[in-house]
């Protein structure tokens, strides 16, 4: 299984969250997910947020175009980015 599946107006993302991070960041592959440190911590919502502000600012796209579908209070999180035609690949540029 790969760390993102492109479907029919977007794309599903696997990421695998680590809230309470000094820095919001990409640190790369972990198994059949993209590792995301977040410089949130995890209450009332706050790690989601900051999780859906990056991946929208890196992915280029907006905020409203990001949810989370599965995972709100777990680290393993699905993301769904409804955008056709996105490039996943470009989360893991530096």
């Amino acid at each position: 299984m790969s760390w993102y599946q492109t479907i029919s107006g977007g794309v599903t993302i696997h990421i695998h969250a680590q809230p309470g991070a000094r820095r919001t960041e990409v640190v790369g592959l972990h198994g059949d997910c993209v590792k995301v440190r977040l410089a949130s911590p995890p209450v009332d919502g706050k790690a989601n947020a900051c999780l859906i502000e990056f991946l929208a600012e890196r992915l280029k796209v907006k905020r409203s175009q990001v949810t989370i579908t599965r995972g709100l209070s777990s680290r393993r999180k699905t993301v769904l980015v409804t955008v056709a035609g996105l490039q996943p690949a470009a989360l893991l540029e530096q």
